[in-house]
């Protein structure tokens, strides 16, 4: 029996269930161990409550990945991104991390991770330029 093959730009809650089902399954067979934990840090608006911004990412085998951070405008160059980032690098330590990697664009926030101690490891740049990633790492 042939499988169906099908090319698609819609999102598909059902197959990435089984994408990250399937790929945790076999790495938890592989390594034997399983450590995966999600991170989040968010950031509430004080007079709505709703979120305005933060962190989120997971730590699973001694690696702490950042996968999403932002913040609006009115707090940036305010402190609280350091200081989100170093309550993210202590919870990944705690965990027993004891790397950090995250990307970023060229036009987003690569001095500001520089700043910290991350260090670039790589760097991808398409076609047409001005969208770089960065790749960046830092030992916890």
């Amino acid at each position: 029996m042939t499988p169906q093959i099908a090319l698609t730009d819609a999102e598909d809650d059902a197959l990435r269930d089984v994408l990250h089902n399937g790929l945790r399954n076999y790495n938890d067979e592989k390594i034997g161990r399983n450590d995966r934990q999600t991170l989040t840090i968010r950031v509430d608006d004080p007079e709505s409550g709703e979120p305005i911004g933060g962190l989120m990412g997971r730590s699973s085998l001694g690696l702490l990945s950042i996968d999403f951070f932002y913040l609006p405008k009115s707090l940036r160059g305010s402190g609280v991104g350091s200081r989100i980032l170093a309550m993210a690098e202590e919870e990944g330590r705690r965990r027993g991390c004891s790397k950090a990697v995250l990307y970023t664009i060229s036009f987003q926030a690569p001095e500001f991770y520089k700043k910290l101690g991350w260090q670039v490891f790589g760097e991808i740049a398409p076609k047409p330029p001005g969208a770089t990633r960065v790749y960046l790492t830092k030992d916890l």
